[in-house]
């Protein structure tokens, strides 16, 4: 099978590719896309064994796999969307009025976060999990979760630095 899937690799890579450009519009989704395709060929070699022709399996493999894609990239963003929505109805009232505007001065600092940041950061903080459950609830790499959440923090912590000085510090 090696020889084969190189044929095919050089018989049709640069169609595909050109095809899932079209589709995603982002190289390295493109190129991940591709790659699934020939993961799933070196699998399962007698996946063309019925194709009448070639290319169009292909391609129809490659559009069936970027579709799959789409979708879990929007049932992503949704819960991405979901978790940040909750933020904003974390904080209970307060009567101290220094409290109740950095209270509200954070929940405008998560709302600016890209919602990626947003849900890692609001999972990490209010809902107590483990990277490791960040990652498995919103299907991303350990490492992402991780890295997501060290980001956002730091914007919160650039955002908020003055209002948190001024309200305990009496800095301006």
């Amino acid at each position: 099978m090696p020889d084969e899937l190189e044929r095919l690799y050089d018989a049709h890579a640069n169609a595909l590719y050109g095809f899932l450009l079209t589709l995603t519009r982002a190289d390295s989704e493109s190129r991940d896309l591709l790659q699934e395709v020939f993961i799933r060929l070196a699998r399962k070699p007698d996946l063309l064994s019925h194709a009448l022709d070639e290319r169009a399996f292909l391609i129809r493999m490659a559009h069936n796999l970027a579709l799959d894609s789409f979708r879990r990239r929007d049932s992503r963003d949704r819960r991405h969307d979901q978790l940040a929505a909750a933020s904003f109805g974390l904080f209970a009232r307060t009567d101290d009025p220094d409290e109740t505007e950095f209270r509200r001065q954070l929940a405008g600092a998560l709302g600016e976060l890209p919602p990626e940041q947003r849900s890692v950061v609001h999972l990490k903080l209010w809902g107590e999990l483990t990277f490791e459950q960040i990652a498995t609830t919103l299907d991303i790499p350990l490492n992402t979760a991780a890295s997501r959440y060290r980001y956002g923090l730091d914007k919160l912590r650039g955002r908020l630095r003055p209002l948190y000085d001024e309200i305990k510090h009496g800095q301006v």
